[in-house]
């Protein structure tokens, strides 16, 4: 979202650019100070979409939601990433877009799958029914946190070695659930690995964002005669369409992190001051899991 904000069109109709001048934002949440709207009193810990990256703020407190620190174990940053916009990013695409069947003996690809989303995505899937989960990342170390943290059945290294060929092994009946989040070389690779009647949820595509093509980015010509012929489901998903389900959605996320089901990971940077250094990092897969900025007075 932050990257796209950075240009004078954002190439989406649903978030707007920073403004030159102006205090930059985005997720964010804080204890209230002091407070003149109805439902909100001192103490109370809030979130917003837009929260301004500054220490302390005015703001609208119709537009801040209320949160219960108890619903994710006290870890308020959750709400932020598993138990916030995130997760239900995870959630509902496998649920609107993933054509998850409990007993069908599914395989699930997910690439991006150490980052905030990919993370939860491929143990949401599992979680919903599929049998076998093997994610994509970029580094040794985010490989064997999939395995040995995630549940993830497999993960490849796509630095590494032949990505078709590790894909061949590891999904010998193909693939089923597709969770695309970076789009290009990888996700054509898994395509051309996709059953018949498989599903890709197109949560995003990293590798083509602020690029002058359409979204989502169209396919290459052999890519795109697969995805037909073998009747593949390639749809625009957008989570903030889906908001009627949002509530029993982070409940059931909040549930899973109760429980222990749905292993959270977080890589924080420490004050205001380093919140360009964070994002920098995260652009180039600095960050494991959700990239989070701890900022005090």
């Amino acid at each position: 979202f932050q990257r796209c904000r950075m240009n004078e069109d954002t190439g989406s109709d649903y978030l707007l650019p920073w403004q030159l001048s102006e205090v930059a934002d985005g997720g964010g949440i804080g204890v209230v100070e002091e407070s003149k709207h109805d439902n909100l009193a001192k103490g109370d810990f809030v979130t917003s979409f837009n929260w301004p990256w500054q220490t302390v703020a005015i703001l609208d407190g119709s537009l801040l939601q209320k949160l219960v620190p108890q619903l994710v174990n006290g870890r308020l940053s959750y709400f932020l990433g598993a138990a916030g916009i995130t997760g239900l990013t995870a959630l509902l695409g496998i649920k609107e877009k993933g054509h998850v069947t409990v007993g069908a003996n599914q395989t699930m690809v997910v690439s991006g799958a150490a980052g905030a989303c990919g993370s939860l995505a491929g143990q949401i899937g599992r979680l919903e029914g599929c049998s076998r989960v093997v994610g994509i990342a970029g580094t040794d170390e985010k490989c064997s946190i999939l395995v040995q943290e995630m549940g993830f059945d497999a993960a490849i290294n796509y630095k590494k070695g032949d990505v078709a060929e590790q894909l061949r092994e590891l999904c010998p009946g193909g693939v089923d659930v597709y969770f695309d989040n970076v789009g290009g070389d990888i996700s054509d690779t898994v395509i051309s690995q996709m059953n018949r009647n498989s599903h890709i949820i197109l949560c995003g595509q990293i590798s083509q964002y602020n690029k002058d093509v359409p979204y989502p980015p169209p396919l290459s010509p052999d890519i795109e005669k697969i995805q037909k012929e073998r009747n593949i489901t390639r749809e625009r998903f957008l989570v903030l369409n889906y908001m009627d389900k949002q509530e029993a959605s982070i409940l059931q996320l909040c549930q899973w992190i109760q429980e222990g089901k749905l292993k959270v990971r977080e890589t924080v940077a420490e004050g205001l001051a380093n919140i360009g250094a964070a994002f920098q990092s995260m652009m180039n897969g600095g960050n494991i899991g959700k990239q989070i900025v701890s900022v005090s007075k």
